[in-house]
């Protein structure tokens, strides 16, 4: 899986540049056409996360696949997108894909109610609504709306704006989201498996005692995946015979060794950036792990 898309890199990747309002106190917004950034043949958006919020007019057949699900789409659809739940989204066919995207960061709402709170940005929610053609026509009014208002020099467009984001979540909430192909049995069990050992092995190898791992437990993982804790541990141990726990504590108990063996980091160091505020805490982890403390190990110079 990809590393996190921040909105900086949104920017920096599609435009090389920056938008002068992008770190205000207020929040970003920003619309686009989907030909007129995309093309009229965009490419596959690889299976990752973005730290920003995005809804999509999506027009064209188009595939979108989760951790533990897959939505097809043959017309037309209305997509929610925030920073918790990575997503996969691919075209289906050569056909011309075209539509609109909003997208903004959560201190864009951050004085004009809770917008993370409603369904279609919520852990198990439903994220992707269907739509007829009669129901495109509004959804599309409401983007043109948004795209002309962005433009214009009116003193309160950005409160416009929200306003037609909440137009947007309240049309959705008011139909009947597509239905979602589950992943069954052994393929779901794999699919979640694969993904949790890329986020696992892209923490390493830790080059810099500056740089810390940023999942260390079973739920932080579950999290960064977009699925319930019990349901990764029930994938892992259908497909390695092993709890999410220990495979966390082989991969850092095979990174300290790493360390205490290749680098002249302290201890307290080696701690920190496995994730351990207390060098205590690392040292009866290490020792539970290997029968030995990281000291004799280090000093016994057994290979890694």
């Amino acid at each position: 899986m990809k590393p996190t898309e921040t909105i900086e890199d949104f920017y920096r990747y599609k435009f090389n540049w920056m938008p002068d309002n992008l770190k205000n106190s207020m929040g970003h917004f920003n619309v686009f056409r989907m030909d007129e950034f995309a093309g009229k043949h965009p490419r596959p958006v690889p299976y990752s996360r973005k730290d920003f919020f995005k809804i999509s007019l999506n027009i064209g057949k188009f595939r979108l696949s989760y951790a533990d699900k897959v939505v097809e789409i043959q017309d037309q659809a209305l997509v929610f997108s925030n920073p918790m739940i990575p997503y996969k989204w691919e075209p289906l066919t050569e056909q011309e894909q075209s539509g609109y995207f909003c997208i903004f960061t959560e201190s864009f709402f951050s004085q004009f109610g809770n917008i993370k709170e409603y369904p279609v940005f919520q852990p198990g929610g439903q994220p992707v609504y269907c739509l007829t053609k009669e129901q495109t026509a509004p959804v599309e009014h409401i983007f043109r709306r948004m795209h002309e208002e962005i433009k214009s020099d009116y003193a309160y467009k950005y409160d416009v704006l929200r306003n037609l984001t909440f137009e947007l979540v309240h049309s959705a909430l008011k139909m009947q989201p597509a239905r979602t192909s589950l992943y069954s049995g052994s393929v779901a069990s794999t699919r979640i498996s694969s993904l949790f050992m890329e986020l696992l092995e892209r923490q390493f190898p830790i080059e810099s005692p500056r740089q810390q791992i940023l999942l260390q437990s079973p739920s932080a993982f579950a999290t960064q995946l977009a699925v319930h804790v019990n349901h990764l541990n029930r994938a892992l141990r259908e497909t390695t015979g092993k709890t999410t726990s220990k495979i966390i504590a082989e991969r850092v108990t095979q990174e300290a060794r790493n360390l205490l063996l290749n680098t002249s980091w302290n201890v307290s160091e080696i701690a920190w950036t496995l994730g351990f505020e207390e060098s205590s805490h690392f040292i009866n982890f290490f020792r539970k792990n290997t029968d030995t403390s990281p000291g004799v190990f280090r000093s016994s110079g057994k290979p890694v």
